[in-house]
């Protein structure tokens, strides 16, 4: 038999078949140990084979086998740094939600999602949540981060999914697709999706007043069928996200604004970190490429997983 992954706790899948069944179903012992270096060897979105089996009256299956994957978004595992973890595959986009604060979305984090995103081939969108909190300063900033991702080429929209603000566009551009809904834990993944399909009811939490931070309501990915001809990813909340498998002398390759002026750097390999007649650092003093983003890149290149700043132009 043939399904879908639609839930993974870890041990046991939930698989819906083709003709709209879903079964509990286990790894075969043998299939944990072939080649699969990632902590999570069969992902939500995975299309799998599977075998019934009966025990103690109940039935239930038996994963034999996993399709290729058309692409799959993965980063470093939380405790295990050489191990990765596969969030979800078979996807055809991504919305990645961020919120200037309670939590604070970081742009380091932004860019390092976004890299991976281009990385497998996946389509991102960058949802500002929570913008019926934005006044004043925090108005003008995210107003800044939508100017700098909009000129790289990505869709950015202004949310708010306690309002229901601005949602009929994520809808339109969820149709007929499967998307996966990701982010730190408080920036409203599970009350937009509630918004988007109020008969999903999925749990939420209010922000830790102590750490203004979200606290997990989402344990485990999840996929769910929306009544609008959508299938929707949601996925636990992420603190940290590290880059996996990408060789930093073809990370430019993965920031679209680099990529599109490599060439005209006097050397062929340029890295864009001390070479002379660098387009891309003349781009970031000619305020054409942001600085953040040049921070972004050189934090990566580096391999750093702390928070590194180019504070001004003056350091390049």
């Amino acid at each position: 038999m043939k399904g879908t992954i639609y839930k993974s706790t870890g041990s046991w899948y939930t698989v819906k078949t083709y003709s709209g069944k879903f079964i509990s179903c286990r790894i075969k012992g043998k299939f944990r140990i072939q080649g699969i270096k990632s902590t999570n060897p069969i992902a939500v979105g995975d299309v799998v084979d599977f075998e019934m089996e009966t025990t103690n009256d109940k039935q239930t299956g038996v994963i034999t086998a996993i399709h290729d994957r058309k692409n799959y978004i993965v980063r470093k595992s939380v405790n295990l740094s050489k191990q990765t973890h596969i969030i979800a595959s078979n996807i055809d986009q991504v919305f990645l939600l961020v919120t200037l604060e309670n939590p604070q979305t970081s742009t380091s984090f932004i860019d390092r999602f976004l890299v991976t995103a281009e990385a497998y081939g996946i389509k991102a969108i960058l949802l500002f949540n929570k913008i019926d909190l934005f006044v004043g300063e925090s108005l003008i900033k995210v107003n800044d981060l939508i100017r700098i991702y909009s000129s790289i080429g990505y869709n950015c929209l202004k949310i708010s999914a306690k309002n229901c603000q601005n949602l009929s566009e994520v809808r339109e551009l969820m149709k007929h697709k499967t998307s996966m809904f990701s982010g730190h834990s408080g920036v409203g993944k599970s009350t937009l999706v509630n918004a988007i399909e109020p008969t999903l009811s999925l749990k939420t939490m209010a922000i830790s007043e102590t750490h203004q931070q979200g606290q997990h309501t989402t344990t485990f990915a999840e996929m769910f069928d929306l009544g609008f001809k959508a299938r929707i990813i949601d996925t636990p909340g992420i603190k940290g996200f590290g880059i996996v498998d990408i060789d930093p002398c073809e990370l430019d390759q993965y920031f679209p604004e680099m990529f599109e002026i490599k060439n005209n750097c006097k050397f062929h390999n340029c890295k864009h970190l001390h070479e002379p007649n660098c387009a891309v650092k003349e781009s970031i003093k000619s305020e054409k490429i942001a600085i953040s983003r040049y921070s972004s890149y050189i934090q990566m290149f580096e391999g750093k997983d702390s928070n590194y700043r180019i504070e001004s132009y003056e350091n390049l």
